[in-house]
């Protein structure tokens, strides 16, 4: 689907907005704090059904009731998202249909890339595991299935571990849980981590134009086998008890890219780490791509302004042949 236009109300700090987009790129220029990044929010929302920044009801714009994205496409097809504050509740309009949740058919591929990307490598491995957790969940719907029910056991059992007097058999059903969905999880991490391995060092020479290698690393302590996992995470029990959280499992994983066989935190330059950067923003458009069967949309919030002009060109000759809004301080 290729966007036509976007109206917006009360959403963050536009009480109204209009926008029309061409059908290959546009741009949005204005001042830091204008509320550029909220559009591309909206749009966000609307092709996949929730923020990739916050909760609804940090979104709603102070002092209002409601927000409302309207979305028109250029097939005629038209998609509408309503935040109702008071009650809050969230309907989909798709068509003539209304929906508590965006339907999987309706939700489109979208790669959006922010400044704060460009300090990946370098970031705790919680928000590693957010930014590739939001990436692999666009990959497969069941990846985003085990996830969502992985993060709800964890949080009742973590809720359990507060409690005084707690017994083994008491977490049990929230240990057989994480075991289940734990391992899904698991194997979904290696088998794309594999595949981006398999492409990233000539995706990253093609921006840089030398011989440096790169490599993606999952960095796991989980057990991959389903009983393994429940096993140690019985272990775990009386330490779990102590700490009052639980200490073992995926959400514990990290990420790490590798630079000439060096760790690339600390060894690769500025713009080595921008191009490695590109590279992976390059590879999560080809491989939603390859498993959509469709090119997806280019949301660029300000990065232009951390390029230099050898990646600046070489980010717009990648994404030619797909639908790009940027935003920026200044006209290109």
């Amino acid at each position: 689907m290729i966007i036509k236009e976007i109206k917006i109300n009360n959403f963050r700090s536009h009480k109204e907005y209009f926008l029309k987009f061409n059908k290959k790129t546009t741009m949005i220029v204005g001042e830091n704090g204008c509320g550029k990044t909220s559009v591309l929010e909206a749009i966000y929302e609307g092709l996949r059904g929730k923020s990739f920044k916050a909760t609804d009801k940090d979104i709603l714009k102070r002092g209002e009731e409601f927000y409302r994205i309207e979305l028109d496409y250029y097939d005629g097809e038209k998609t509408i998202v309503v935040y109702d504050g008071e009650k809050n509740k969230k309907t989909f309009q798709v068509q003539d249909k209304k929906f508590g949740r965006l339907p999987k058919k309706n939700k489109y591929p979208v790669v959006v890339f922010e400044p704060d990307d460009l300090n990946l490598i370098g970031a705790s491995p919680n928000h590693k595991r957010t930014y590739f957790d939001r990436f692999f969940s666009q990959l497969s719907e069941s990846y985003s299935n085990s996830l969502l029910k992985y993060n709800k056991a964890l949080k009742q059992r973590n809720e359990l571990l507060k409690r005084d007097f707690l017994k083994a058999e008491e977490v049990f059903s929230w240990n057989v849980m994480l075991a289940k969905y734990g391992t899904e999880i698991l194997s979904f991490r290696k088998n794309k981590t594999d595949e981006i391995n398999k492409i990233i060092t000539e995706t990253y020479r093609g921006i840089a134009d030398n011989k440096d290698a790169v490599q993606f690393v999952y960095t796991t302590h989980t057990e991959a086998q389903e009983s393994e996992y429940l096993q140690q995470l019985e272990r775990c029990f009386e330490k779990d008890k102590i700490l009052g959280h639980t200490s073992f499992g995926v959400h514990r994983d990290d990420f790490e890219f590798r630079f000439n066989e060096k760790e690339a935190d600390g060894t690769a330059s500025r713009g080595e780490i921008r191009s490695i950067i590109l590279a992976l923003k390059f590879i999560e458009a080809g491989m939603l791509e390859k498993e959509k069967n469709i090119k997806p949309l280019i949301l660029l919030d300000d990065v232009f302004s951390e390029l230099d002009e050898k990646r600046q060109k070489c980010l717009v000759r990648n994404f030619k042949d797909n639908q790009v809004i940027i935003t920026s301080v200044k006209e290109a």
